[in-house]
């Protein structure tokens, strides 16, 4: 493998309001960062007294739910992010766009097609 095949980063799915196509290539995208745990299972919390070492996974987790965050920040536009302000995590923001646009492409297109 060359240098320069070593550094090509892939492409973050950009959402253009295909949303089935958009989950697709993006949880492709976030496995292929050994990020999509984070998205599927949230960031863990230990409760009250968390042990050093489990304080250690939440540290962890959390910066690693920032990448996510980012990731999906540069793959939704701005006027969609803005009605997600009160998602503080990559896991809630997913769910978010999952309510709003999943299955809506199919739903136009049913429309479309009783028209």
């Amino acid at each position: 493998m060359s240098a320069v095949e070593k550094f090509v980063q892939l492409a973050i799915p950009r959402f253009d309001g295909h949303y089935d196509f958009w989950s697709m290539t993006m949880e492709n995208f976030l496995r292929s960062k050994e990020l999509w745990q984070l998205v599927e299972d949230g960031i863990p919390t230990f409760g009250i007294r968390p042990t050093e070492a489990q304080q250690k996974v939440e540290t962890e987790a959390r910066l690693k739910d920032l990448k996510v965050k980012n990731f999906l920040f540069q793959s939704i536009d701005r006027e969609i992010l803005e009605t997600m302000m009160d998602k503080s995590t990559s896991q809630a923001i997913w769910r978010s766009m999952q309510q709003k646009y999943q299955g809506s492409t199919r739903v136009k297109c049913a429309q479309l097609q009783a028209l």
